[in-house]
């Protein structure tokens, strides 16, 4: 298996943690303290499984037969995408408004999927300081911005997406499952607060930090 086949089957299961923001907002009605406890347990539990994998060479061998295909080289010493992501989730969920904890959560496994499936397949632009391609960032920005129309402000709709596409490209020392969500999540607040009808509304401006 090559390893750009490995990349795409691993982007597509990626894709599933798509469940979380949707459970998040259908499910639970956006009601924080029941997501952040079932995510906090999640963790807990992908923590015990990471230390397992890392320490335990029985366990090891097991895990990395059946999800060794989903690891990318850096996680096989390392913690694993999947212990970030619900880290972030928590993070997003404890400290965004819900609609953007929601579209955050939601970048990332969109944004990076198409990224990933569009610039492996049709990627021929290559960037030179980066292992991106432009089809791929295009294909992230786009994915986004179309998705967050439905449920946000057309220009906090762009912002968030180019901000989703920007830390999905830039090349730092943290995980994507961490800075995609985050930093996309930051620059729609930041927008919303600087929109002209809310700059002078410090209630608006309140209500949509701390709904």
């Amino acid at each position: 298996m090559t390893k750009e086949t490995k990349e795409l089957m691993r982007k597509s299961i990626h894709f599933s943690s798509i469940l979380i923001p949707m459970l998040y907002r259908y499910v639970l009605d956006s009601e924080k303290k029941t997501a952040l406890l079932i995510l906090l347990f999640l963790a807990i539990v992908s923590i015990i499984i990471e230390y397992l994998r890392l320490e335990n060479k029985s366990f090891q061998r097991v895990f990395y037969t059946v999800f060794g295909v989903m690891l990318r080289r850096h996680e096989i010493y390392n913690f694993s995408g999947a212990s970030f992501l619900l880290t972030s989730s928590i993070f997003c969920i404890a400290f965004y408004p819900p609609d953007i904890a929601f579209l955050s959560l939601c970048f990332l496994s969109i944004g990076d999927t198409f990224a990933a499936l569009i610039g492996i397949t049709f990627g021929k632009r290559k960037f030179t300081f980066v292992s991106k391609s432009l089809e791929g960032s295009i294909a992230c920005f786009l994915s986004t911005f179309v998705f967050s129309l439905f449920y946000i402000n057309p220009i906090i709709a762009f912002t968030g997406a180019l901000g989703a596409t920007i830390a999905e490209f830039i090349n730092i020392p943290v995980d994507d499952n961490v800075r995609i969500p985050v930093i996309s999540g930051l620059i729609m607040i930041l927008t919303y607060i600087l929109l002209p009808e809310n700059i002078e509304s410090s209630s608006n401006i309140y209500r949509i930090l701390f709904k």
